[in-house]
């Protein structure tokens, strides 16, 4: 199982002293090197952390490396701009509120399909991956297959933030799901609120083959340092995989 290290955080402390560090893309190198496998980074309307800067600079220090870059970005003609310019390897289309703190909830892929098929035709177009970052309902799924894409990414905050017996329900709706979009030919990855504690049970899911983790990730780099912080993510993850199979 793929660990996409997302480094928005990195940039959140940065901005919010509007000064030059920490750096976003130094700490994408460390992950690197911790075993991180993607890095991810989510380009807001809002600029709130990443900047365009930030996204032309990670694409530059990883050109001769083979490290991929999945771009999150909401689906505006904005960043369809952005990321024909860039090139990333994968962008992700992630639902976009001004207010909301982070991404509260997945795509409706089933409402939206007419504009993201004709969306993403360009960005496949350009060899550029598409994925769907949705809640994991069937209906989603199928709709995702319907516009075209590679992946989806299910949502795992519902699951993140459940306890008690609404755990496992969640936990089997993502179960679910997985087998489904692997089922019917797409790529699944899952990501949001997973932190040290939860993420074994979504791990244990054979049919996910990518994680996007970066809060969790990017706090306890306080603690231990972001080399030890990606890499206890890293061996966490593994060790449940491998134990699923």
């Amino acid at each position: 199982m793929r660990l996409g290290v997302n480094i928005d955080h990195i940039a959140t402390l940065r901005e919010a002293r509007k000064t030059f560090e920490p750096d976003p893309i130094k700490g994408a190198l460390i992950a690197i090197e911790a075993g991180a496998d993607q890095i991810t980074l989510h380009l807001r309307e809002d600029r709130r952390h990443i900047q365009d800067e930030d996204l032309f600079r990670l694409k530059c220090e990883l050109k001769d490396m083979t490290t991929p870059i999945n771009l999150e970005m909401a689906p505006t003609e904005e960043m369809l701009n952005t990321a024909l310019d860039v090139l990333p390897n994968t962008v992700t289309l992630v639902p976009e509120k001004r207010q909301e703190i982070t991404t509260e909830s997945g795509l409706d892929v089933v409402s939206l399909r007419r504009h993201l098929r004709k969306y993403i035709k360009p960005l496949k177009d350009a060899g550029i991956r598409v994925s769907l970052f949705i809640d994991p309902e069937e209906s989603q799924i199928d709709a995702s297959v319907e516009v075209g894409v590679d992946a989806v990414e299910l949502h795992t905050g519902e699951y993140a933030n459940a306890y008690g017996s609404n755990l496992e329900k969640e936990l089997n709706r993502l179960r679910r799901s997985a087998r489904y979009g692997r089922r019917v030919g797409l790529e699944v990855f899952a990501g949001h609120g997973l932190n040290y504690q939860n993420v074994k049970a979504v791990a244990s899911i054979k049919e996910i083959q990518e994680l996007n983790i970066g809060h969790s990730i990017i706090a306890n780099s306080i603690y231990w340092g972001l080399y030890e912080a990606v890499r206890r993510m890293k061996e966490i993850i593994q060790e449940a995989y491998r134990c699923a199979e």
